[in-house]
């Protein structure tokens, strides 16, 4: 009976980590940005579809980073952050009323091709954005998303998206209070890492110096 236990549990690991590999090959080649979407894809593509196989948002995330130093660390993909890094900044400083602050991919690295910029704005008046956006003719198109402000707490918030100099922007509109703490990541359920542009300066400055000093 342990035997068989051992057996089954090899095997859904086992299952976990195919599933988590290729929804993580899907969110790099194809551009799926939803974890649960990717993970429904995989399961569909392996043939698996027990729920105790699906993996967690945490294990794609992990084999989603061992995919981009597998096959995404070229000099095309340095530049191509750098690129996306500059844009961000240029954001920030342009929703600078709304006390942005940069989020996922293009803050952590794990930016592709597909990859939005994604920033935070702080406004307990969203229509506030509105008419910034509608004042700086920017063309946006509105979502809503929900985050977790913490272990009990959800707000669903006003999104825009648009693109702007070859870049995709993902703008969420979170409250005032969200500038205390950052809203739950959905991969950890931890706070979001995320950077203001005085960050973001010295992580491009600190950048900069390490391609210096390895040149």
């Amino acid at each position: 009976m342990h035997h068989a236990r051992q057996h089954a549990e090899t095997r859904l690991r086992e299952r976990r980590h195919r599933l988590a590999h290729e929804a993580a090959r899907l969110m790099a080649e194809d551009g799926i940005r939803d974890f649960h979407q990717a993970k429904l894809k995989a399961a569909e593509r392996l043939g698996i579809f027990e729920d105790a196989s699906l993996p967690r948002n945490k294990e794609i995330e992990e084999a989603l980073a061992e995919y981009q130093r597998l096959f995404g660390a070229g000099e095309a993909q340095v530049d191509r952050l750098l690129g996306q890094r500059e844009a961000a900044l240029q954001a920030l400083e342009f929703f600078a009323p709304f006390q942005p602050r940069l989020v996922g991919g293009v803050l952590d690295g794990s930016a592709d091709d597909h990859s939005a910029i994604q920033l935070h704005l702080h406004s307990d008046e969203p229509h506030e954005v509105v008419a910034f956006l509608h004042d700086q003719q920017i063309p946006a198109e509105s979502r809503m998303r929900r985050f977790r402000l913490d272990r009990v707490r959800h707000v669903d918030v006003d999104v825009w998206l648009f693109a702007a100099d070859a870049h995709s922007f993902d703008i969420a509109v979170l409250p005032l209070t969200a500038l205390r703490q950052a809203p739950l990541s959905p991969v950890n359920e931890k706070p979001m890492p995320r950077a203001s542009a005085s960050q973001l300066r010295m992580l491009l400055a600190e950048n900069e110096m390490r391609e210096h000093e390895g040149n």
